[in-house]
């Protein structure tokens, strides 16, 4: 396996291409199944969140593989690719690859491995932290979240991200709001609703962070409250709703734990959130800054100003801005430059000099592009990324092996172009018969 992915002939989109197959002990955890799998488990549980184009990854897997063996039945070794369910990597904070997490008695507070990367090294930091869980169940202490649960009213450190509503708050909080609410509505003495109330707490604070505040969790006492809870027909606890401008609210019928719900959150987000902008390269930073943020970057070359006039330019631009709007999910940038502003890029993609538009797709990290072959149309660009996300198309490297040097240009004024002006040559003082026959 590590031959094919270190092979020439590897695509610039691994995610296809997992590092773990379903005949190795590994486990492999998606946001399916990562709640069942480890988050509702007794079992202590080491999971590697891994890209699968990461050299480190792929150097680390026949050593995962061997643990995750050796461990059997004893310990669960599991693996996530994270490059691909990057919503399930951010809920753990994973900045990097690999990252090793231990899932154990308290599996909302998982902790970080920083052992070595040989199955001797993991499977004896596997063995240490089992002992510690079975120590602490023969101690009577469960390192559960329980113990250091707080109540509603009491919030947590002062400061609470569960927005509690009122008959009387709820309107102009939430109608004509710009922000998505998840809204759920309990009974004091109901139990689901005491289990539910550190998963909603817990995954109200991550999605806070995650969306920037775009997607708030809230919480109303529906016994309290009885206005609201007839309003939107309340009959049992926990119900969730979820509100979003212009549109009715509509239930949550997801899973109650804490992954579940920010899953569902960041759906909303990312259903919600404007397309990525559409950035002209007009220097070196803007290049550098949209490719080095995103996991690909769309780079279009546009012909020039006076072979389209604004309106055909802007035309093009509309299709970029449509993809950009339709694949907003990927998080991919969007970039575009004039013919012949960038020459030395356009050649380090393969573009230069004829067949305007054009467009590529560049992996910044590895430094691999791949061209848009069929039309610069909706239809042919959908075509094109469609290929891409799901990791085939033909791919090269860049030339020379990094981005060449980005000139610094005036961005489009949004007009017409303008011929240059040529200075107009006085021959009023020349002789032309003295001067042929100079020249004779």
């Amino acid at each position: 396996l590590l031959f094919v992915l270190g092979a020439v002939t590897c695509t610039l989109f691994l995610a296809v291409n997992a590092l773990y197959s379903a005949s190795d002990d590994v486990i492999e955890l998606t946001p399916t199944n990562f709640n069942r799998e480890v988050i509702q488990s007794e079992s202590l549980w080491l999971v590697e969140f891994y890209a699968p184009w990461c050299g480190h990854c792929q150097r680390l897997t026949p050593e995962w593989k061997k643990a995750a063996t050796a461990l059997k039945g004893v310990v669960k070794v599991g693996a996530v690719d994270a490059d691909k369910h990057q919503s399930l990597g951010g809920q753990y904070g994973v900045r990097g690859f690999p990252t090793i997490k231990i899932f154990g008695a308290n599996k909302n507070k998982a902790e970080d491995y920083q052992g070595g990367r040989t199955s001797d090294a993991i499977v004896d930091a596997a063995l240490s932290a089992l002992r510690s869980l079975v120590k602490d169940r023969l101690s009577g202490r469960s390192g559960g979240y329980s113990s250091g649960k707080q109540s509603r009213d009491s919030g947590s450190g002062g400061k609470r991200d569960v927005i509690e509503l009122t008959d009387d708050s709820f309107d102009k909080n939430i109608i004509n709001s710009d922000d998505v609410w998840m809204v759920e509505f309990y009974a004091p003495w109901c139990g689901h609703c005491k289990n539910l109330e550190p998963e909603w707490a817990a995954a109200a604070t991550e999605v806070k962070e995650q969306t920037k505040g775009k997607v708030k969790l809230a919480a109303v006492d529906a016994t309290v409250n009885q206005m609201l809870a007839g309003r939107y027909g309340i009959r049992g606890f926990p119900t969730i709703k979820i509100f979003q401008k212009g549109e009715d609210p509509v239930d949550y019928d997801g899973g109650r734990t804490r992954s579940d719900i920010i899953a569902r959150a960041l759906d909303l987000f990312s259903d919600n959130a404007p397309p990525p902008e559409l950035l002209e390269i007009i220097n070196e930073d803007v290049l550098r800054s949209t490719c080095d943020a995103h996991q690909l970057c769309i780079i279009s070359v546009l012909p020039h100003i006076l072979d389209t006039g604004a309106s055909g330019r802007n035309s093009y631009l509309d299709v970029m801005l449509k993809m950009a709007e339709k694949y907003k999910k990927k998080m991919w940038g969007w970039l575009w430059t004039e013919a012949g502003a960038q020459s030395d890029l356009e050649s380090s993609l393969g573009i230069g000099g004829f067949g305007y538009p054009a467009m590529a797709a560049v992996n910044a990290r590895k430094m691999k592009f791949a061209l848009l072959k069929g039309s610069f149309s909706e239809q042919g660009i959908n075509e094109f990324l469609r290929e891409l996300s799901v990791g085939r198309g033909s791919t090269a490297p860049v030339g020379g092996g990094a981005f060449p040097k980005i000139h610094s240009v005036e961005p489009w004024d949004g007009k017409d172009g303008e011929l240059p002006v040529e200075d107009d040559i006085d021959l009023s003082d020349v002789d032309l018969d003295d001067w042929d026959k100079d020249e004779l």
